[in-house]
C-alpha cells in the first residue's frame, strides 16, 4: 500500500476554508502518493476508500462541469457505473447520491457507446438535446452537491486513518 500523507498544518489550514478544502487535501496527497493520476497499475496500492474518494472527485469534477453526458465521454462511466461505486457512496452516507447513479446507470448503459465516440465540439454538444434523460440526474448532482461533498467531509474526518496518515 502506498502511503498517504497529510499534513496536520494543512488540516488546520482547511478548517477555516470548508469542505471542499477538507476533502481537497484528501484527494491531492492519494494523486501525490499513486503520481499524479488513477490507472489499473497504481489502484492496487490503495485501498477501498482511498480508491472511493478519487472516484467521488472524478464524478464532482466530471457532472459539475459537463454533466454526466461529458462523463461518460470521458470514458469515467465504467469506473462510476461498472464497479459497485454507487455502494460506496450508500455504505459512506450518501444514499440519495447512490439512487442517483443507480437510476443513471440505466441510461448509460444503454448510450454509453454512442456518447463514448469521438465528436467534434458541436457534435459532443448536441449529445445533450439527443439524450435529455440525463438532464435530471446533472440538475439534481448540482443542486445537491454541496451536501454530497460535506458528507463525503464527515465520512473522511469519522474515517481518517483509511485515508492518510497525519503528520
Amino acid at each position: 500500500m502506498k502511503e498517504v500523507i497529510v499534513k496536520e498544518t494543512d488540516l488546520q489550514r482547511t478548517a477555516e476554508e470548508g469542505m471542499d478544502a477538507f476533502v481537497r487535501v484528501f484527494t491531492e496527497a492519494i494523486h501525490t502518493a499513486i503520481g499524479g493520476e488513477l490507472n489499473a497499475e497504481n489502484m492496487a496500492e490503495l485501498n477501498a476508500d482511498q480508491i472511493t474518494l478519487l472516484g467521488y472527485e472524478m464524478l464532482r469534477d466530471e457532472v459539475m462541469t459537463g454533466g454526466f453526458i461529458q462523463l461518460i465521454h470521458n470514458r469515467y462511466g465504467d469506473f462510476i457505473f461498472r464497479n459497485p461505486f454507487d455502494k460506496a457512496m450508500r455504505n459512506w452516507g450518501l444514499v440519495e447520491l447512490h439512487h442517483m447513479i443507480a437510476k443513471a446507470h440505466r441510461l448509460f448503459m444503454k448510450y454509453h457507446e454512442e456518447i463514448e465516440r469521438d465528436y467534434t465540439q458541436e457534435e459532443f454538444d448536441a449529445l445533450y438535446e439527443k439524450f435529455p434523460g440525463f438532464d435530471p440526474y446533472d440538475d439534481d448532482f448540482v443542486e445537491y452537491e454541496e451536501r454530497f461533498t460535506e458528507q463525503v467531509a464527515h465520512y473522511i474526518d469519522e474515517n481518517i486513518s483509511t485515508f492518510a496518515k497525519i503528520e
